[in-house]
């Protein structure tokens, strides 16, 4: 029997039996995975969306006159979000660029992608007395979203690192070449050929980030604040303005979840503020796919 014909041969019984049960095994596993998301999914929604209102979303939290609101906890969300991303991407992406297309030191580089995978598994409580202590208290900011927005930083810095730097390593490096051998520079050799090529796991770390900024508590808890009332992000001079801008304090989603869960037991709001959680998180999702799409096909 020739080579062709011992590829091209018969399974025998006990391979199609062992080959039809892991293809069941992994089958049921993803069926069940899809079973669990959408009756976390769907559970929040049943509980949530029924106490859903304008007023609700749309309202500051007044204990005189009776009202539940939320807006205050989606405008500092954002506000967290934004200013997070802003540090992050420049670098984490910055940072992956560097240790995969420069470094030359392997061993350095091995110390840092080690150290990288260390805090991404780290707890978030340590970040979050970590934020308390440095960015709190020895730089000043004291409780607000600034100062968990750095902390924030801290924590999910590794993830782009690391998500950027294995989608680098995606790119073959024959597409290297050939940009310099064409005359590219190296830096115009990364920008045009490596980045738009391995997009797609930027973007994943970007969602990863995003995900965690979403919906962490406890870092925010320790270095934001749990308030629950409109920050004030104005002032009348360019010194208030800046204080007050750098400086507010106050609780986001996840935080407002925890308050109208733990503290005051009041199930159906908590649900509620978690279906604007999972709307707010899928939006994003989908404009960060959008966003790369655009970019890999510029």
């Amino acid at each position: 029997m020739n080579s062709h014909e011992s590829i091209t041969a018969p399974l025998s019984a006990a391979r199609r039996t062992w080959n039809g049960a892991m293809r069941f095994l992994l089958y049921a596993a993803a069926a069940l995975i899809c079973a669990l998301l959408a009756f976390l999914i769907g559970y929040i929604l049943y509980r949530g969306v029924p106490n859903l209102s304008w007023q609700f979303l749309s309202s500051e939290e007044s204990v005189i006159n009776d009202i539940q609101g939320i807006l205050p906890a989606i405008v500092n969300t954002f506000y967290v979000i934004f200013w997070t991303l802003i540090i992050i991407l420049p670098l984490g992406v910055g940072s992956a660029i560097y240790l995969t297309e420069y470094a030359t030191n392997r061993k350095l580089v091995s110390v840092i992608e080690f150290a990288t995978e260390t805090l991404s598994g780290m707890p978030s409580i340590i970040f979050a007395l970590v934020g308390m202590m440095v960015f709190c208290q020895t730089l000043g900011l004291g409780t607000s979203l600034m100062a968990g927005a750095f902390a924030l930083v801290m924590m999910t810095l590794p993830t782009i690192i690391r998500t950027t730097q294995e989608s680098l390593k995606t790119v073959p490096q024959s597409y290297r070449e050939g940009s310099l051998a064409l005359g590219s520079g190296k830096w115009h050799m990364i920008r045009t050929v490596v980045l738009p090529s391995s997009i797609d796991g930027i973007v994943t770390g970007c969602i990863l980030a995003i995900g965690r900024i979403v919906g962490e508590s406890a870092v925010l808890m320790f270095t934001a604040g749990m308030g629950m009332r409109m920050a004030n992000f104005g002032g009348d001079t360019i010194g208030e303005f800046l204080s007050n801008f750098f400086g507010a304090a106050g609780s986001t989603l996840t935080v407002s979840l925890y308050v109208y869960a733990k503290e005051r037991a009041d199930f159906d709001e908590a649900f509620a503020v978690a279906v604007v959680l999972l709307a707010i998180a899928f939006l994003i999702n989908l404009a960060a796919k959008f966003a790369g799409k655009k970019l890999k096909k510029n």
